[in-house]
Order: C-alpha cells, then sequence, then structure tokens
C-alpha cells in the first residue's frame, strides 16, 4: 500500500507538537503521498508546527483561531491558491478552560460551556462551511476527533464531554448533508494518550491506568494506531463508511464495568 494517496491534498487542523494524535494522523497521510497544510492557533505554537511541517514536503502553514471566521476563510483562500482543491480535513480542535475540568460538571460556568462548545464543536461546522466549495466532486473524507466521554460519564472531564456529544452528533448531521455532495464524514474515539490537551484534564494518570487494566487488551493505544486509522478513513478503503464514529481505544468502549 504505497503512494495510495498520491495526488491528493489535506489539512489538519489542531498539530500543537510531535505528540499530538493530529502529528500521528499527518505523518500517516504523508506516508501515503498526501499533500498537507497544517494550522496553528496563535504564537506560542508557531514554531513548533512550523519545524513538524518542515518534515512534510510541499506543506502549508497557516495561521487560524477558529473563534475568528475571518482566518478560517482566510486558511481555505490560501488553500485554493496554492492546492487548487481539497480532499481531506482532519479536524483535532478542542479546547475547554482548565478549571472547568475538575471537580463537579454543573459548577460549569456559561462562559467554559460556550467557549468549549464553540472550539470543540463548532468550529468543524464552520470548516466544513467554508470548505465545501473546494471539496465537492472530489470523493472527499473529513475525520474529527473525539472521546468516550461524550457518551459515558469520565470524572473531570466535564463540560468536554458535552462538546464532544456535539461534535459526535454534528458527525452525523453532516454525513446527511455531505453525501450527496460525495464528502465522507466520520469520527474517530481514541482512548486517552499523554499529550498537551490531555493534561489538562484532572486525574488523567488514573484514567490511563483504569484503561490499561480493564480493556480488552489490556493496554493502552498509541498515537501511532490512531494516525493509522485516520488513513483508512481519507483513503478509499473506507469509501463505504460515513456517519460513524470508529473505536481507537483497545477494545475499552465494549465494557460495562
Amino acid at each position: 500500500m504505497n503512494n495510495l494517496l498520491a495526488g491528493k491534498t489535506g489539512i489538519i487542523f489542531g498539530v500543537a507538537n510531535k505528540r499530538s494524535i493530529a502529528w500521528s494522523c499527518a505523518q500517516s497521510l504523508a506516508s501515503q503521498g498526501m499533500r498537507l497544510a497544517f494550522t496553528y492557533m496563535g504564537e506560542r505554537l508557531e514554531r513548533s508546527v512550523r519545524e513538524l511541517a518542515t518534515e512534510m514536503p510541499n506543506s502549508l502553514c497557516l495561521p487560524c483561531d477558529v473563534t475568528k471566521p475571518e482566518q478560517v476563510e482566510e486558511v481555505f483562500r490560501v488553500l485554493k491558491a496554492e492546492f487548487g482543491g481539497l480532499d481531506a480535513i482532519v479536524h483535532a480542535v478542542a479546547f475547554a478552560k482548565r478549571e472547568e475540568l475538575q471537580g463537579d460538571f454543573f459548577h460549569t460556568s456559561r462562559e467554559g460551556y460556550i467557549i468549549a462548545h464553540e472550539i470543540s464543536a463548532y468550529s468543524l461546522t464552520q470548516i466544513v462551511r467554508t470548505a465545501l466549495p473546494l471539496m465537492e466532486g472530489r470523493d472527499g473524507s473529513i475525520v474529527t476527533l473525539t472521546y468516550i466521554g461524550g457518551e459515558r460519564v469520565v470524572p473531570n472531564y466535564n463540560v468536554m464531554g458535552i462538546a464532544k456529544a456535539a461534535l459526535e452528533a454534528s458527525v452525523r448531521y453532516l454525513a446527511h448533508d455531505l453525501g450527496p455532495r460525495g464528502i465522507r464524514v466520520n469520527a474517530i474515539s481514541a482512548g486517552p494518550i499523554r499529550t498537551l490537551s490531555a493534561s489538562g484534564v484532572s486525574g488523567f494518570t488514573d484514567i490511563l491506568d483504569h484503561i490499561a487494566q480493564k480493556a480488552p487488551l489490556r493496554r493502552n493505544i498509541t498515537a501511532e494506531e490512531v494516525g493509522d486509522t485516520c488513513l483508512f478513513l481519507v483513503s478509499p478503503h473506507s469509501r463505504g463508511i460515513t456517519g460513524s464514529v470508529l473505536y481507537v481505544d483497545a477494545g475499552y468502549h465494549v465494557m460495562g464495568v
């Protein structure tokens, strides 16, 4: 399976550093010949993302704050000029205020609730709407990242779990809307991995230990395993799959206790 995606283009939203799940997705896609663009959020992440992007041939690196529609629009204006069209989007954007990721969910502030939903869920819809003119007629694929905390209670995940539930519902509605245009939309529900965003969840190490003890495979997953699943969902091998959530969690989602 060499150069399965040769001649295809994609954009990755959400790379922060080399430990990001989004970066593993990028590596898997690039390994099969896809030309990629990356976005970064603010000057703090720019250097890290640009350094990583140098590993990808002919890649682009663009600023994008998903809370600013004009920046999202500018990203796709540049992509139209540089790529001509777009075959894949990987949406790995999520954020909640650190103080919202501990204690009781009912303490969630109105501001914290809105921020988590705007960045973690609504951004997918905004990105897809803006990208649509570049993707129509190309048998495109859109992949987002979710977590089991969107369907079950995970202590301290709190408002992020509610945002992930909204994200998963968005996947289903977008799949319905975009199917007639030949575009598929799916989500990967990844097990816990040590990333920059995961470090903000109180008690995260305890969650890792629990999964390793209880999951059918008796281990945690790797970011590379998620990346390869992303490759599958972007590739023609998954051409009959849309509106779905694929679990990459060592089987933990099947467990009752």
